[in-house]
């Protein structure tokens, strides 16, 4: 699958030691932190959103889940190309240096199949209990996000970059 080219991230070259630890590190926040800001995009302006998500345990795939009848549900039917902001600041003191965060860049495309339906909904509602009903409803979407790379920063300003089908960070 392919994302946009990979910045000049900093970082050192990939190592397993250091690729184990950025990956347990996103791990830990993605399962800290029940909320994302989901990032669209449409009629040249950016939106952002926020999602309840779950990942799956490889951390290829983020799932969440929105009304049909809303601009979100709109822009992702127009275009696939998606970005989710997970932070740890809500956990955290004021002091900035302390904030982890994570972007998730990928492909979000709906799951209709009914046996992909079935496993990524009860994958959200195995995280977040009180959405069975809404995942349930007819008028009710789940997205799948096909993750192509991760993004975590630490001290404001400490990137690597994570590509969980490569396993590789740099």
């Amino acid at each position: 699958m392919t994302d946009e080219p990979s910045p000049g991230v900093q970082g050192s070259p990939a190592i397993s030691e250091e690729t184990s630890s950025v990956k347990a590190r996103i791990r830990n926040l993605l399962g800290e932190q029940p909320y994302a800001v989901l990032c669209t995009q449409g009629e040249g302006q950016p939106y952002g959103s926020l999602v309840a998500f779950a990942a799956t345990d490889e951390l290829a795939s983020i799932v969440f889940a929105t009304p049909k009848a809303t601009r979100k549900y709109r822009l992702l039917s127009e275009c696939d190309h998606v970005a989710l902001v997970i932070d740890s600041r809500s956990g955290q003191s004021d002091d900035m240096m302390q904030i982890e965060a994570v972007t998730a860049t990928g492909r979000a495309a709906e799951v209709t199949e009914s046996a992909d339906f079935e496993h990524f909904s009860q994958l959200l509602i195995a995280r977040h209990a009180q959405l069975k009903d809404f995942v349930a409803s007819p008028t009710t979407a789940v997205f799948r996000v096909d993750v192509v790379r991760y993004f975590h920063v630490t001290r404001f300003q400490e990137v690597r970059e994570w590509i969980p089908a490569l396993g590789s960070s740099r």
